[in-house]
C-alpha cells in the first residue's frame, strides 16, 4: 500500500510543481540522468550477483525480450505504413515494449504471491526488462532520435551506457561468486530506492492533460499493446504452446501486464522521443493498469 501511495504522491507533486512559476520545470532532465546513471546501476549491483542460474529461468528472463522485440516489429512496420515520424515510433516502442517489472512489479507480486514470488519478479526484471532497456532500449532511442543513424555511433552508445556496463560487471561478479561486503549492501539499496520518487517526480513534471492533444490515439494504442496484447502473447506462448503451468509462469504473465516501464519513458524523453507522450504513457498507464492487473490475476488463477 505504501508503494501505491508513493506513486500518486510523487506524480501529483510533479503536477503541482508545474504550476509554481519560480520552479525550474526543466529540472526533470537532471532527475532523469540521476535515475539512469546512478540509481539503476546500484540496483543492478545489488541483485545480479545473487541470482542462482538454471534452465527454467529462461522463461521469466525471456518474456521481457519477447515483448520488446514484438513491440519493435509491430510499431516499426505500423509506423512506417501510417507515416509516423521516427520519434513517434521510437517513443511507442520504448514505452509500450517495456514493463514496470520492478517498482510496480515487486510490491504487487509480493502482495499476490508472497516473498517467494519476488525471486521470479527479480528474474523478469534484472536479466530481463532491465537488460533490454540497457541494450536494445538505448539502441532504439539512439536509432529513432536521428534522421540518419550512425550504426557505429549507436553501438558505441550502447557499449558505453553506464547501466549496461554495470550489468556486465555485475554478471562477472555473479560468475566469480563475488559480492560486495555486507556494510555496502544497504548503501546500494538506499541509492536504488531513489528510483521511485525521482522517476515519478520527473514524469509528473512532464505530464500534461491537454484534451486537444494529438497523442490520445497513440496513448490508447500503446496501452492496449502493453496492458492487454503483450501479456496475452506470453500466456499463449508459455501456457498454450509450451505447456508451462508453474507459479513462476503466472508471475511472469503478471509482470508483462504491468504498466509501462518508467525508465523506458525517461530514456525516450532524454532522447527527445515525444516526451509528452512518454509521460502520458506512464501517468495514465499506472492507474489503468490497476484495473487490467485485477483481470489478469483472475485469468492466471485458472492456469
Amino acid at each position: 500500500m505504501n508503494n501505491f501511495i508513493l506513486i500518486f504522491f510523487f506524480l501529483s507533486l510533479g503536477l503541482l510543481l508545474q504550476r509554481v512559476k519560480q520552479f525550474p520545470v526543466n529540472i526533470y532532465k537532471h532527475l532523469n540522468k540521476i535515475v539512469i546513471y546512478l540509481c539503476l546501476p546500484a540496483i543492478t549491483l545489488y541483485h545480479i550477483p545473487k541470482i542462482k542460474w538454471n534452465p527454467e529461468l529462461l522463461f521469466p528472463i525471456g518474456a521481457g525480450w519477447i515483448c520488446f522485440l514484438l513491440a519493435f516489429i509491430f510499431f516499426h512496420f505500423l509506423g512506417r505504413r501510417m507515416g509516423w515520424s521516427n520519434k513517434l515510433i521510437g517513443c511507442m516502442i520504448l514505452t509500450a515494449g517495456l514493463s514496470n517489472s520492478s517498482f510496480l512489479g515487486y510490491p504487487i507480486i509480493e502482495a499476490l504471491f508472497g516473498k517467494k514470488g519476488l525471486e521470479t519478479a527479480v528474474l523478469v526484471d534484472q536479466p530481463g526488462t532491465f537488460v533490454v532497456v540497457s541494450t536494445l532500449g538505448i539502441f532504439v532511442a539512439a536509432f529513432y532520435s536521428k534522421g540518419t543513424p550512425d550504426a557505429l555511433g549507436i553501438l558505441k552508445k550502447v557499449a558505453l551506457f553506464p547501466p549496461f556496463l554495470t550489468f556486465v560487471f555485475a554478471c562477472l561478479m555473479n560468475v566469480f561468486q563475488f559480492e560486495f561486503k555486507e556494510d555496502l549492501q544497504p548503501i546500494l539499496l538506499k541509492i536504488g530506492s531513489f528510483v521511485t520518487p525521482l522517476a515519478l517526480l520527473s514524469v509528473g513534471l512532464q505530464l500534461t492533460f491537454d484534451r486537444k492533444s494529438r497523442h490520445w490515439k497513440f496513448l490508447r494504442l500503446g496501452l492496449f499493446y502493453k496492458l492487454i496484447f503483450a501479456p496475452l502473447v506470453i500466456l499463449v506462448l508459455y501456457v498454450v504452446i509450451l505447456k508451462q503451468h508453474s507459479e513462476g509462469i503466472k508471475i511472469t504473465i503478471m509482470e508483462m501486464a504491468m504498466a509501462p516501464m518508467i525508465t523506458g519513458a525517461i530514456l525516450a524523453s532524454t532522447y527527445g522521443l515525444k516526451p509528452k507522450l512518454s509521460s502520458m504513457m506512464i501517468g495514465f498507464g499506472i492507474p489503468v493498469s490497476f484495473v487490467t492487473l485485477a483481470v489478469w490475476y483472475f485469468i492466471v488463477s485458472f492456469i
